[in-house]
């Protein structure tokens, strides 16, 4: 682990949360299950496998003296995670967790949940793909945005903070399209501009047809999620749909967000499955997220239908 100790030893003071350590990507050899996330003001350190409680001290002993130097009088918050066979132990190993807890990025305000769950209400390794829909819709007066499988509506917010006239969000979890609603209240975004369709999108086609056609879809789907979406089957029906639900010259973003399959999944079927829309370019992951194999990490991609 002395990767990740070197990383705590050098740590500055955040100012947006973001990702500190990544061992996930290959980089750090020996600490390939340890991943730090900023969620101001807690610190959130997860491990993918089980660990000792002598290498949790050595963190918490790490972390506490290199906060003292870069926030002296300022309460250590942290947060421990282990994730092993689809299950997550979470505990809070110093300070505190604000309730409600809200963060900040790229000038938006999100509200998270680092106690309860795997997922904590914002990925982070989205942050670009987030910068890219608020500048399309900026270049884009009037643009209409279909997120398809929302979650708790970032991509709306980024979307209507940069001009868009319209979103409609679509998730099966009417619990996380509620945190959605929270987050645009928490951004002033008036209402009206969001809706908020809890439904399941498969059988939800006719309804987003006839709302359409839109200038900008997003599919940002989980990678396995049994009853729900498996990607190596369920993908191409995403993708069979794209032509009916986008404008002329309207752009899809399609996210993949596993490492079991790389950009040659999606761009081998859409050349099969949709020869019409025209590949752009993938979009670049935060630098915090560097990995040793690209084709592992997080894999965004944009294309354009015909104008």
């Amino acid at each position: 682990m002395q990767a990740l100790l070197d990383t705590l030893a050098t740590l500055p003071l955040p100012t947006e949360t973001g990702r500190f350590f990544h061992g996930r990507g290959g980089l750090h050899p020996g600490c390939e299950h340890w991943v730090l996330d900023w969620f101001e003001p807690v610190w959130v350190l997860t491990s993918f496998q089980a660990v000792s409680e002598d290498e949790l001290a050595r963190v918490g002993q790490a972390l506490a003296a290199r906060w003292a130097l870069v926030a002296p009088g300022q309460a250590l918050n942290w947060v421990f995670q282990c994730r092993q066979d689809h299950h997550a132990e979470t505990r809070l190993m110093a300070g505190s967790v604000p309730e409600p807890h809200v963060v900040a990025e790229q000038g938006a305000r999100y509200a998270v949940h680092v106690l309860k769950g795997q997922n904590h209400g914002l990925f982070l390794d989205m942050a670009e793909g987030r910068r890219w829909v608020r500048a399309r819709a900026a270049a884009q007066p009037g643009l209409r945005v279909l997120n398809l499988f929302a979650y708790t509506c970032a991509f709306s917010v980024a979307a209507l903070q940069g001009g868009a006239a319209e979103v409609i969000n679509v998730d099966m979890a009417s619990g996380a399209l509620s945190i959605g609603r929270r987050n645009h209240e928490l951004n002033g975004l008036e209402k009206g501009r969001a809706s908020y369709l809890a439904h399941d999108i498969f059988n939800s086609w006719a309804k987003l047809k006839r709302s359409g056609p839109y200038g900008l879809v997003i599919v940002d789907p989980p990678s396995f999620q049994k009853g729900s979406f498996v990607a190596t089957k369920d993908y191409a029906r995403l993708m069979r749909r794209l032509p009916e639900l986008l404008a002329p010259g309207g752009e899809a973003l399609l996210c993949l967000n596993t490492p079991k399959l790389d950009t040659a999944f999606l761009r081998d079927q859409m050349a099969e499955l949709v020869p019409a829309l025209q590949f752009v370019e993938r979009l670049p992951n935060p630098p915090a997220f560097a990995d040793a194999d690209p084709e592992r990490a997080l894999k965004v991609l944009v294309y354009r239908a015909p104008a």
